[in-house]
């Protein structure tokens, strides 16, 4: 009976893609926006990545532009902003890889303890609604606490801090913290949602167990817990290292400005800067940033995959 079963998984897997379509044909139609907005938004505009090889102009576009090689990878990586660039990058993504990981890892702990429902639900509530909120609206709050009267600015004064805006101040680590807290606040809630699933899957029985043998509510953390939706965490953890160059944009365009070009200027904000920005429009050096940074994020992800498959046997390809 079960060779008959098995035989019959094995034909019905290798069974025409006709019939496969004709009994699935619902999904199918289901996938088509998906698919369609990925090859209109993700796969046609990798075309572009030819302007990364020219001296691109509107006027004469891609097929006229001039062909210059690899002269706007020379221009970028020799450009007197580029270090800075990079000391900016790599620091706020050092920051987002420890500190806004594992916020979420440890809110979720709190929560799944806290021994009442109703708070534990009021607590997922509260985190929850801040990724729902606009990065405008986020950046234009967080200039109202800076501000050199914000709530922030004068909570900080108490402790002999000096009452000033501190989105202006261009001291390492001002900035590259405010954009780390910033990302906390604004993601560590809805960031709980895939490892409080991932606590509720653990085994009852193996805490009732802990529990009767004497182990307090730290030990089974620890030992049951924390063991238990680690491969989650490693999981997440390799996808956050494939984009941790290309996060944060949007907020940082935002947040920043001239007096703190030289602390809070990252790839993403320059790259769009050479294009868009005043006294911009090199096109071919934008486009070269924009490839760099694409290499270095496929890199760091198959890297962390492959780490991530050698240390728990698990990986995302």
């Amino acid at each position: 009976m079960a060779a008959n079963k098995i035989k019959h998984k094995n034909t019905s897997s290798n069974e025409p893609l006709s019939k496969d379509l004709k009994r699935n044909w619902v999904m199918y139609l289901l996938f088509i926006p998906v698919a369609a907005y990925f090859i209109t938004f993700n796969y046609i505009p990798m075309a572009g990545i030819v302007m990364a090889f020219q001296d691109f102009s509107f006027a004469r576009g891609i097929f006229g532009s001039t062909f210059v090689g690899f002269d706007n990878f020379v221009d970028l990586f020799t450009g007197s902003a580029f270090g800075t660039v990079m000391r900016n990058t790599i620091a706020m993504a050092a920051l987002n890889l420890t500190l806004g990981f594992f916020a979420p890892v440890v809110l979720a702990f709190i929560i799944c303890e806290t021994p009442y429902k109703r708070y534990r639900r009021l607590i997922q509530t509260v985190s929850y609604m801040p990724y729902f909120v606009a990065a405008v609206v986020v950046t234009q709050l967080v200039r109202e606490l800076l501000g050199t009267n914000g709530g922030v600015t004068l909570f900080l004064s108490m402790f002999g801090l000096d009452k000033q805006n501190w989105l202006a101040n261009p001291n390492i680590p001002v900035f590259w913290l405010i954009n780390t807290f910033t990302d906390i606040w604004q993601g560590a809630g809805f960031g709980t949602i895939v490892y409080i699933a991932a606590i509720h899957n653990i085994s009852g029985d193996l805490h009732e167990a802990a529990a009767i043998d004497g182990a307090g509510r730290w030990i089974r953390l620890t030992k049951i817990t924390l063991p238990g939706i680690f491969p989650t965490i490693t999981l997440f953890f390799a996808l956050r290292i494939g984009l941790v160059f290309v996060t944060g944009f949007d907020k940082i365009l935002l947040l920043y400005m001239p007096t703190t070009y030289a602390t809070a200027d990252v790839l993403t904000t320059y790259t769009f800067r050479m294009a868009f920005g005043a006294g911009g429009g090199n096109f071919g050096l934008s486009a070269a940033s924009g490839l760099f940074q694409s290499a270095v994020g496929t890199f760091l992800l198959i890297f962390s995959n492959w780490l991530n498959r050698r240390l728990t046997k698990n990986s995302l390809f």
